[in-house]
């Protein structure tokens, strides 16, 4: 990927682990200076130091709580100080506990609220009113084909990522008149501990696993392309959700038991998945 974003100062949310990681020594192979922000800011340090080693480029490692919109200020002040502006904030830190919806306790949607949510309403909120004062900027929010098509197993998450995906359709007008640039990114089935212990059959494996990086390219294109807008990665998921969405409800919902697409969360192994829904649903991270 032979882009060149030299000059762009770029924030990233949960930039720790997974797709955040992943975006942020694609920015820096790119040119750009990054800040990563992380709950767990001895990790997102030591990610920081890491990345900056590897590529060459600047990155620093801050602490954020996406949930609390002191914590968030405080990050983009931060992160602006440090790299001397701030062009792009990618709004990426997210969680996905699974299991039967009636079996998931009240905190736990309440956490996937909070982060997957106004977490995101948060930070294009405080990024925005920057951006627009400034005439220029490139807000990217990380939601899900989840939030395309819902699947049984985490019906919460879904109902997260479909908020991202209506709020970015709607800032995407919105902020247009201002010079801002609003993308949402709709990754599939991301190779990160945030699928560990599900089992996707061979057609899903075929056409929606794919690899933190291929989520990453698309990320920062998107903010070298300047444009705003929808992108499902990849490709493929998107023609297959463009063929799935028109039918009646119920067909789509047969066609996509039929295919093995309905079990796949519904029977993931809870003993695979169990550190990461500890972290996960940990306030203290």
């Amino acid at each position: 990927m032979n882009l060149d974003l030299t000059g762009r100062k770029v924030a990233i949310t949960g930039a720790a682990r997974g797709i955040g990681r992943a975006t942020a020594q694609a920015f820096l192979h790119s040119g750009a200076t990054v800040a990563l922000g992380d709950i767990d800011r001895t990790l997102v340090a030591k990610t920081a130091a890491e990345l900056a080693e590897h590529t060459g480029g600047r990155a620093v490692g801050l602490a954020l709580d996406v949930t609390d919109p002191d914590s968030f200020q405080r990050f983009l002040d931060a992160a602006e100080t440090d790299l001397g502006g701030l062009d792009v904030l990618v709004n990426n830190a997210g969680i996905m506990p699974t299991g039967p919806f009636l079996d998931e306790p009240l905190e736990v949607s309440d956490r996937q609220l909070d982060i997957n949510v106004r977490g995101v309403l948060i930070g294009s909120k405080l990024a925005g009113r920057r951006f627009s004062d400034q005439r220029r900027g490139h807000i990217v929010n990380i939601a899900s084909v989840a939030g395309l098509i819902g699947s049984p197993g985490v019906a919460t998450y879904c109902a997260t990522k479909h908020a991202v995906v209506g709020l970015g359709t709607a800032l995407h007008q919105e902020l247009a008149p201002a010079g801002v640039a609003v993308t949402t990114i709709c990754p599939s089935f991301v190779n990160t501990e945030l699928i560990e212990g599900l089992a996707p059959n061979w057609l899903s494996r075929k056409i929606a696993f794919i690899e933190p990086d291929d989520v990453s390219r698309a990320i920062v294109t998107a903010v070298a392309s300047g444009r705003g807008g929808r992108r499902v990665v990849p490709t493929r998921s998107s023609i297959a959700a463009a063929i799935l969405a028109p039918l009646p409800e119920e067909l789509r919902n047969r066609l996509s038991h039929l295919l093995g697409a309905h079990d796949v969360i519904l029977s993931a192994d809870t003993t695979a998945r169990a550190d990461y829904l500890r972290r996960a649903e940990n306030r203290k991270g």
